[in-house]
């Protein structure tokens, strides 16, 4: 296995390179997460396998407004969590079927997590304003082959 560092949405690897290829609670930090879904696809062999695990948004567009603002507070790398069918939709348009999925609700200790990030200050302040009620990350985990 060898780790490389790169930008997602533009891999430096050829058509078909690898028999997996993973994006781990890294596609809510992009601005365009489609276009790092369609690097995953391009860059896995046909038959190949994708797996993704990442924060999922509420189906309803005011809670996934509520999270997506609480997040960017937080945290500034934070650009958008999409919702299951979103994500769906976007292994689908790239010609991967999804194998298996898995849901998982991960509770968080507020300060704790705002300590991850780093937040604070102001931004603190601001992001305990603007968390959820009952906040709890809500990850999926996506299994897929390339067809």
């Amino acid at each position: 296995m060898t780790f490389v560092e790169g930008d997602a949405t533009k891999l430096d690897f050829g058509l078909g390179s690898f028999d997996l290829a993973c994006s781990l609670r890294a596609l809510h930090h992009m601005a365009r997460p489609e276009l790092a879904v369609a690097e995953l696809a391009r860059v896995t062999r046909n038959r190949g396998r994708v797996f993704v695990v990442d924060q999922i948004a509420p189906v309803d567009p005011l809670s996934a407004l509520e999270l997506n603002a609480f997040e960017r507070a937080r945290d500034p790398s934070h650009a958008r969590a999409l919702a299951d069918v979103d994500l769906r939709n976007l292994f689908e348009a790239n010609g991967l079927v999804l194998l298996r999925s898995e849901y998982e609700s991960e509770p968080r200790d507020l300060d704790s997590y705002l300590d991850l990030a780093g937040c604070e200050g102001e931004a603190r302040d601001r992001a305990q304003t603007l968390v959820p009620p009952g906040y709890a990350a809500e990850l999926g985990w996506y299994l897929l082959e390339k067809r």
